[in-house]
């Protein structure tokens, strides 16, 4: 039985008891939360509270009711209604579907708490907004008009008008339905290096299914005849979450997901290509035309530019109430990085990617912004807590950071070059570099399975190849003078450096890299609190020590009396705003490194590192090979 997003509304009353229990906990949950990491908005709204007050008066129009006609993938909708009674905390949100299925859900897992299983009747809002922030005149008139950008997420939408403010909220209309021309089509495509240095593989969305159309990847050397490679299909269900909201009010289909590896690249050749789908009747639909530039062979003496950032989530252009003030700086940053996608070569985003938080819709969000920039360069990324931690999931905190998505979306949605995905940890060689990415949300200590990965990464760098050897995790196991690390006596994440210093040291790491704290911070070359260089831009001869930098500037929300008050002998720099750094080898002797502002692109701090291949060799402080007398 199909009913109508008016009666799901009404008929969420009959489930007040169950499913009011599930979203206040999660409410309760992120509204203690907000004091360490911000409020997720979604989490503000009491659905379980909704009355149903259907007035007559009342009236939601949106338009235009047919999306994307051109190909376009988005579109600016203009949503008019009326309130005879209009009061400040009105608001419109939109929902999708725009139908829900009554069926009741059949849990399968047994070993779950029912109230997990159970669901409610109508799910979050993609996204919402008051009206009298736009129309100064509402309260007097009751008319007004919003503008709505919206993105093809497979299905249907519809507005609702909303009186009562965020925790009584009460329905008074309800709009027209509007729809995406071809709700199906296979978008928002993310590169990715493979585990051969000749490989790229591309993962994208659609609401394909297998036994609807074959997926695959028409490609080529650009201006030269094009092949197809065959992709794989992937997605995951509500009983894959591991729990609220992303298992009750959060959840929402997540499509499919396809990723297809291109293979035997012709090195730093510019190849195009397209995402196809072969329907069952013989026709087909295609993406738009793409590009991108192969990969360098592994010790390829070239220009090579790498960027690094993390902490991003996304933000709304239409300035909608999807993170309100919680990730303001991740457009600044997507966009800089948009613009200037000519001029590097690869990313690497260490964990804390959407902020989804359990709120599922959210994800289509953040592959459409980085699309730019992910279908253009490989867009390589690591785990946070805020995809991976939950209680008794396997992570190593067991905080509820993930929304109880517990990795799975982020697993799905992103390809990583790693042996097991839900462990998410990988090397990656990239011409001149060589990057070892730890997963700091599962065990990384001395004797664990990750730590194995990290030396066996770190010993099997060909230096005189690969002369920059670089770590990437999403916490800060090296050294950051944020408060909360500082109030702990350790400046690190507990227990963080002490397995792995004695890696960086003894394997001469020359950076390591965090997110997690979110402003920008670089170390001297150090080992064990100590500098053991004492230049401030310029690193020559002999490696002695590696720079920690903290890049967890990527956009999302930044606590203003949090802000690094202790002064300590090893920070040489620190920012506050949101920001990116750049990499880059112009050979195998010399490596600039730049710390970029995502609001201007420009330069803020910067260092190079000048070395010969025996500066790398030679005997330093616990790093020094066993020798022997004889002769």
């Amino acid at each position: 039985m199909e009913i109508t997003f008016r009666m799901v509304l009404a008929s969420l009353l009959l489930c007040f008891f169950i499913g009011g229990y599930v979203v206040e906990s999660e409410k309760v949950y992120y509204t203690n939360h907000q004091e360490m990491m911000g409020v997720q908005p979604h989490s503000k709204i009491s659905m379980h509270e909704i009355e149903l007050e259907v007035h007559a008066e009342a009236s939601v129009n949106a338009t235009p009711r047919l999306l994307g006609l051109k190909g376009q993938s988005s579109e600016w909708i203009t949503v008019t209604f009326k309130h005879p009674h209009p009061t400040a905390d009105d608001w419109v949100a939109v929902f999708s579907p725009a139908t829900f299925n009554a069926s009741t859900y059949k849990p399968t897992l047994p070993t779950f708490d029912p109230k997990y299983l159970i669901p409610l009747l109508v799910t979050a809002p993609i996204k919402y907004k008051f009206v009298n922030k736009s129309n100064p005149d509402y309260i007097n008139t009751g008319f007004g008009s919003l503008k709505f950008r919206l993105i093809n997420q497979r299905y249907d939408f519809a507005f609702g008008l909303f009186s009562g403010g965020l925790d009584k909220p009460k329905l008074m209309a309800t709009s027209n339905n509007i729809s995406f021309a071809n709700p199906k089509s296979p978008l928002y495509p993310r590169l990715a290096l493979g585990k051969a240095w000749d490989e790229m593989t591309v993962t994208w969305t659609s609401d394909y299914d297998i036994n609807e159309a074959i997926p695959f990847v028409q490609w080529g050397l650009a201006g030269e005849s094009q092949t197809r490679s065959p992709a794989g299909t992937l997605t995951f269900t509500q009983t894959s979450m591991c729990g609220p909201p992303a298992r009750t009010a959060g959840w929402r289909e997540p499509g499919f997901f396809h990723t297809s590896f291109l293979k035997n690249l012709w090195p730093n050749q510019k190849y195009t290509y397209k995402l196809g789908h072969k329907l069952t009747d013989g026709t087909y639909v295609w993406s738009k035309l793409y590009s991108f530039t192969a990969p360098p062979y592994p010790g390829q003496n070239s220009l090579q530019r790498v960027i690094i950032f993390g902490d991003t989530g996304k933000a709304e252009r239409a300035g909608s109430n999807e993170y309100m003030n919680f990730q303001p700086g991740s457009l600044n940053t997507t966009d800089t990085l948009a613009k200037d996608v000519a001029n590097y070569d690869i990313v690497f985003h260490i964990g804390d990617l959407s902020y989804a938080s359990g709120f599922l819709s959210q994800w289509d969000h953040f592959t459409e912004m980085i699309e730019p920039i992910a279908s253009a360069v490989p867009y390589m990324v690591a785990s946070g807590n805020h995809e991976r931690d939950w209680p008794n999931s396997g992570s190593f905190y067991a905080t509820q950071d993930s929304g109880g998505e517990c990795g799975v979306p982020a697993e799905t949605m992103f390809y990583v070059p790693a042996e097991n995905r839900p462990n998410y940890w990988y090397s990656a060689d990239y011409g001149m570099f060589h990057f070892c990415i730890g997963d700091s949300e599962h065990d990384w200590r001395e004797g664990t399975e990750q730590y194995k990965f990290i030396e066996k990464c770190f010993a099997t760098a060909d230096r005189q190849k690969q002369p920059w050897l670089i770590f990437a995790t999403h916490r800060v196991l090296g050294y950051s003078s944020n408060d909360w690390y500082a109030q702990l006596g350790s400046f690190e994440e507990p227990m963080g450096r002490s397995s792995l210093q004695k890696l960086w040291q003894k394997y001469r790491v020359d950076i390591a890299y965090y997110g997690h704290v979110h402003n920008y911070e670089r170390t001297c070359p150090i080992y064990e609190n100590i500098c053991v260089n004492s230049a401030l831009t310029h690193f020559s001869g002999l490696w002695n020590g590696t720079i920690h930098v903290v890049v967890g500037g990527g956009g999302t929300w930044k606590p203003a009396s949090k802000i690094h008050k202790p002064k300590t002998s090893w920070s040489l720099y620190k920012d506050f705003d949101f920001g990116f750094v750049k990499m880059t080898a112009f050979n195998h002797t010399v490596l600039l490194f730049e710390y970029k502002k995502s609001s201007d692109g420009n330069v803020y701090d910067s260092f190079t590192i000048t070395r010969d291949y025996m500066d790398v060799l030679a005997c330093t402080i616990d790093s020094c090979a066993p020798v022997t007398l004889a002769t």
